[in-house]
């Protein structure tokens, strides 16, 4: 039987002669991933932002989206956002934080569901105040700055600094862009979005390591190779691992995308953003480094000596 293979063997692939433009490219996506975060801003989630979700399904047909928003008008609860969601009998309610304290909220969810009627199913109803929105938006951004310095401090002790600054750099240009993602896509920024990036983080470092193990392994075993050439063959060496990885997880969130529904829709689709990211980025971006940072064979010190070799010379 034939095995299965998405990339030709013994590739030839030039992948830095194009640095000169996929650092420009890259950075000026990250600026317009900034300049979108700080003008546009992200949708939060009411994780973040504080207010009440309430999940519906119709008992009969397919929800009326429009006598909803009708209805909702009438509820004086403030702005109301109706929107369907998955099967057409599926649909949500939000609306923001009640002034008050959290009878105002209960009170105000009691409203909504004697206004709703019995011709829904209420699914869930999720009320976060905006005190616990704010310890969530605190504990989320120190749980992902705390897990990168982490990962970054084993990058640190384990490969030369060349390929931790490369490592580094490739990050927080995953980051970046992810949160521009976030930011021009208009996706709910919510908890499972904080999992999402702390999922592309680990996903876009253990792609960079794979490419930089193979590089310095190369660099021991070809020591009179010109650096970018010897880059060159490194990263065709891992691409067909590098693409089926990617495929088979490509495969896995897209079915999430459409089957996982509404809960985790942000963070699957922001998952396969990261995918192609990462994998951008530990080629085009981490990988050239190296050549800017003057990495040399020598850094690298000289290749380990088989077991088999080593007990013989000491016989």
């Amino acid at each position: 039987m034939k095995l299965l293979r998405l990339a030709p063997e013994n590739t030839k692939f030039p992948f830095m002669r194009f640095r000169r433009v996929s650092y420009p490219f890259s950075a000026a996506l990250s600026i317009i991933s900034v300049v979108l975060f700080l003008t546009l801003g992200m949708n939060f989630g009411i994780d973040f932002s504080g207010g009440t979700l309430i999940e519906l399904r119709a008992k009969a047909g397919a929800a009326d989206i429009a006598k909803l928003r009708a209805t909702a008008e009438q509820m004086n609860v403030g702005d109301v956002e109706v929107q369907g969601f998955g099967a057409p009998s599926d649909v949500t309610l939000r609306f923001g934080v009640q002034k008050g304290d959290a009878g105002a909220q209960e009170a105000a969810v009691a409203r909504v569901k004697a206004a709703i009627g019995d011709g829904y199913e209420i699914r869930r109803t999720e009320v976060v105040g905006p005190r616990v929105s704010g310890e969530l938006v605190q504990s989320g951004t120190l749980g992902v700055v705390t897990s990168i310095i982490a990962v970054l401090c084993y990058l640190w002790f384990r490969f030369e600094w060349q390929f931790a600054v490369g490592a580094i750099i490739a990050t927080m240009h995953d980051l970046l862009l992810t949160v521009g993602f976030f930011a021009v896509t208009r996706l709910e920024f919510n908890t499972t979005s904080i999992a999402a990036i702390l999922t592309i983080v680990g996903y876009s470092l253990n792609e960079t390591v794979v490419v930089l193990d193979r590089i310095r392994e190369m660099m021991r075993k070809y020591r009179k190779m010109p650096t970018d050439e010897l880059i060159d063959v490194s990263v065709n060496a891992v691409l067909p691992r590098t693409i089926m990885t990617a495929t088979t997880v490509f495969l896995a969130l897209f079915a999430l995308v459409i089957f996982g529904g509404q809960v985790i829709r942000s963070f699957s689709i922001a998952m396969i953003w990261g995918i192609f990211v990462a994998t951008y980025s530990s080629i085009f971006i981490c990988s050239p480094m190296l050549i800017y940072l003057g990495l040399r064979s020598d850094t690298v010190g000289s290749e380990p000596t088989p077991a088999g070799k080593l007990a013989k010379t000491s016989a």
